[in-house]
């Protein structure tokens, strides 16, 4: 038996990628967008994967410290000096100035080290300029994502239509919610997934759905992770980009394309009298999508597509899905949202107590258990076992013992000489 080999994702890709290459299912230039690296080391990888095989494809810093990073010592006092001199300064300037000083740090490294220490924030210093963006030459290559609220159902009251539309060809699904939600918005991309394949990147506004200006946790930080939405850590795992939009005129294909479903969508459920989102949903998936995208699809520039076919093994349902970790009590019971999961199964199975787990919670309102990657068996509790009281030993009093009658003790006397003591 060979060797096991672990790889990321992200290797995972590039052997898949590399692999159709090989196989002239599609060109280097091709492959190399894909993965968002250039041409050059493109080939410098299919190199060496022809000499070393998938082993190949490994980082070879894999473990191991950058030989770029700055000490510790040295961003602290580099803040400390901008924080007592340059207070305020741009991190350009800065950066000249500390080099003038004996500190070598560039201006991109001091930039990421007074943002995270909230000692900088850009000021815009024009007015926004904007021009007419060309569409993407590839099906796949972006893809819009929005969430329009309307009175879709001719009800009076608003409800959501989540719309994902792709940049270079028009072509999209969409799907009624109440809300716009991270569960909506999981849904609707999961359905993108299924349809056609994941895609290299989302571009979406700065809804809470998709991005956080939260304060990174510590296990993010021991990570070394950036805070990401539940969204967000979802479309990490697939590989897709969430690029964030300036403002809702630069997402305009989705913005108009939902204009023109408020035109005509609703019109279409108030026609036929459908009074509710299970039915609008209904309505959608028996053709209608099809249809509106056969009426405003276009031709992409290029045929190839950019969606990338999902990895063998991928499980959607626990990707698109809730994850919170949770400490293990003593008692080998978690706490989840006023719901306690006790832990059961054969004891090697079961996490030590203070342990850290993960509950997954997926999109039927299922739950998994997950140690160190690992499914644990749980059982829903009410209460929380209680322990066994203690019983306090019982003690007897005993009674003095009492020598019965002809007993010898009671023959004998003080000053009294028996017979084998007896003077001659």
């Amino acid at each position: 038996m060979g060797e096991l080999l672990k790889m990321s994702q992200k290797e995972r890709r590039r052997l898949v990628e590399i692999s159709k290459v090989m196989s002239g299912e599609q060109r280097i230039v091709d492959a190399a967008f894909k993965l968002g690296v250039s041409c050059r080391q493109m080939r410098r990888s299919m190199a060496r994967f022809r000499g070393e095989g998938d082993a190949g494809l490994c980082h070879r810093n894999r473990g191991r410290p950058s030989n770029r990073s700055k000490s510790p010592e040295v961003k602290a006092a580099a803040i400390a000096i901008y924080e007592e001199e340059f207070s305020g300064w741009g991190p350009t300037l800065a950066s000249e100035k500390l080099s003038e000083m004996g500190h070598q740090v560039t201006h991109e490294t001091l930039r990421r080290w007074l943002l995270a220490a909230g000692l900088w924030k850009r000021a815009r210093k024009r007015k926004p300029y904007r021009r007419r963006r060309e569409r993407k030459a590839h099906f796949g290559e972006l893809v819009q994502i929005d969430g329009s609220p309307y009175d879709w159902l001719g009800t009076g009251r608003e409800i959501c239509l989540m719309d994902m539309v792709d940049d270079a060809t028009g072509k999209g699904v969409f799907r009624l919610f109440e809300h716009e939600t991270t569960e909506a918005a999981m849904v609707v991309t999961r359905i993108w997934v299924k349809a056609y394949g994941v895609p290299c990147a989302l571009y979406s506004d700065r809804h809470t759905i998709y991005h956080t200006d939260r304060e990174a946790s510590l296990e993010e930080l021991e990570r070394g992770e950036k805070p990401v939405t539940a969204f967000g850590k979802a479309c990490a795992k697939l590989g897709i980009e969430i690029i964030p939009a300036s403002s809702p005129q630069a997402k305009g294909r989705v913005e108009r394309r939902n204009g023109v479903l408020q035109d005509r969508l609703a019109k279409e459920l108030q026609h036929r009298k459908i009074r509710t989102i299970e039915k609008a949903n209904a309505f959608l998936d028996g053709g209608y999508i099809d249809v509106f995208n056969g009426r405003f699809e276009k031709e992409p520039e290029s045929d190839t597509d950019y969606n990338r076919s999902l990895l063998k093994g991928t499980d959607l349902d626990a990707i698109f899905a809730f994850e919170e970790t949770r400490k293990v009590s003593n008692d080998w019971t978690v706490s989840y949202h006023n719901q306690l999961l006790q832990i059961t199964g054969p004891g090697r199975h079961v996490p030590p107590a203070k342990s850290t787990v993960v509950v997954q919670e997926r999109l039927d309102r299922s739950l998994r258990l997950y140690y160190r990657g690992r499914a644990v068996p749980f059982e829903p509790v009410d209460s929380r076992p209680v322990p066994p009281k203690a019983t306090a030993p019982i003690h007897k009093v005993k009674k003095p013992w009492i020598p019965p009658q002809g007993h010898p003790w009671r023959e004998f006397r003080f000053g009294k000489n028996d017979a084998k003591g007896a003077a001659p």
